[in-house]
């Protein structure tokens, strides 16, 4: 990591502010001869972030920009390396035109997440911290960004720490009493790290519990709109998203094929499809394939949302075998539309909640929210504790796993050695969740997901 990075940071759309990222050796080098602050002084001379003012000079030594200047010096900074950074005017021309200048310097252009990737090879951050700041970049509802914000912080890092310490001392007792025979060291007894054992994997389960919906969390719940045709699907994606999304008349039919939309509802975030207008009656082939495909959007969801005629006192026998469609879904809600027509109240059918509702006064709409709030709660976990991503939920697994074979292995009374070796491997992934003990090739795949100048 000898050499010198650069990148623009906030993209290369027109903004009122576009920030450029110097880090490496040559960093304060560079900002001195492309930035002249104000003051006279070299900005290599100013103190740590401060923002100077001055002019941003090109290549040839013309001025191309009046803006704010801060630097930082290794190891303190973000990354660990002396770094600049500049906030210019946000012109794309402006911003191309500075990078330009620093990279005739001798500096080269960063990949995705390299800055980041250096904060965590330098040791600034462990590797769950460095996952969380794509998180908090990528976050499209509060709790994903606050979860984010406390692994950011350290906390599932500190928790991972703090397992792997406990099996420590175990190990470092063993091979003390193992390697110091004429010490006057506290004889070894397997059986009296039982608890240790079981605390390990009880703090293990309860992180692994949290994956599942942490996984929704960040990606969305499938959730499929269902109904007959002309039942109000289209409307109520409409109304959910804001906006009219889907067309929308009194034709049925006029869905053939799925329309899927990102939306929070009551705090969570899902991933809603607008199928087709389910019936057995169409002999039209084209009405038949979007039927086919709403039949599949239902089985791939863990949200069903039914769509019923509320005007209608009882369902018909299409409505009746859908509903019994929507019992089989991880999880299903029955609305009746057209609530300013016919209230006909929220209930329950058959353990499905009922809602009455109307998407063109908005009326049940709060009461949807605050169903689909209640039927994903987020995990009663410390900030940060929440499992976001499949590589921290497969070396927790695996390392719950192998504390589970070493707990067998002790009540079978195996000698101490294999137990350990077994506890050990334990280690060894736990230090992969936190990044004390990771190949290249696993940091290279985390990194990739990064956008540049981050």
């Amino acid at each position: 990591m000898s050499d010198t990075i650069a990148a623009i940071a906030t993209g290369t759309q027109i903004s009122a502010i576009g920030i450029i990222r110097i880090s490496g050796d040559k960093a304060l080098t560079v900002i001195d001869q492309i930035f002249l602050p104000s003051s006279g002084q070299p900005m290599s001379s100013h103190e740590d972030r401060k923002l100077v003012y001055g002019k941003l000079m090109d290549s040839d030594g013309q001025v191309m920009d009046l803006c704010l200047c801060t630097i930082s010096h290794g190891p303190g900074s973000y990354t660990g390396e002396d770094t600049a950074e500049l906030q210019c005017h946000g012109s794309p021309a402006v911003l191309r035109q500075a990078m330009d200048a620093i990279c005739r310097l001798g500096v080269r252009q960063a990949g995705p997440g390299e800055f980041t990737k250096r904060a965590f090879l330098n040791g600034r951050m462990g590797l769950t911290q460095a996952e969380a700041v794509i998180d908090i970049i990528d976050a499209e509802t509060a709790d994903v960004a606050k979860n984010a914000v406390g692994q950011l912080g350290g906390s599932l890092q500190k928790k991972a720490e703090r397992i792997y310490e406990e099996l420590t001392e175990i190990c470092s007792h063993y091979h003390a009493v193992l390697d110091y025979p004429d010490e006057d060291i506290e004889e070894f007894e397997l059986n009296q790290y039982a608890d240790t054992l079981k605390s390990a994997q009880k703090q293990m389960q309860a992180l692994l519990d949290t994956y599942e919906r942490g996984k929704q969390m960040n990606s969305g719940i499938p959730t499929a709109i269902v109904g007959r045709p002309n039942a109000g699907k289209s409307s109520l994606l409409n109304a959910i998203l804001g906006y009219d999304r889907a067309i929308v008349t009194e034709i049925p039919g006029t869905t053939r094929d799925t329309i899927e939309e990102k939306a929070t509802v009551g705090g969570v975030l899902l991933r809603l499809v607008d199928t087709a207008g389910v019936t057995d009656s169409t002999t039209d082939k084209v009405e038949q394939l979007g039927v086919e495909r709403s039949r599949r959007a239902m089985e791939s969801a863990e949200l069903v949302i039914m769509l019923q005629d509320g005007q209608a006192e009882e369902m018909t026998e299409e409505d009746r075998r859908l509903f019994e469609e929507v019992g089989k879904a991880p999880h299903g809600i029955l609305v009746r539309s057209k609530a300013d027509l016919n209230d006909r109240g929220h209930g329950e059918l058959e353990g499905i909640p009922v809602i009455s509702l109307s998407v063109r006064t908005g009326e049940g709409l709060d009461r949807l929210e605050e169903t689909i709030r209640e039927m994903f709660p987020i995990p009663s976990v410390p900030s940060g504790e929440i499992l976001t991503n499949l590589r921290q939920a497969d070396a927790v697994r695996r390392s719950l796993e192998l504390l589970r074979q070493a707990e067998k292995s002790m009540e079978h009374g195996v000698t101490p050695d294999i137990v350990l070796t077994q506890i050990q491997d334990a280690m060894q992934t736990i230090g992969e969740l936190s990044g004390r003990k990771t190949g290249e090739d696993i940091t290279n795949r985390i990194f990739s997901r990064f956008c540049v100048g981050k």
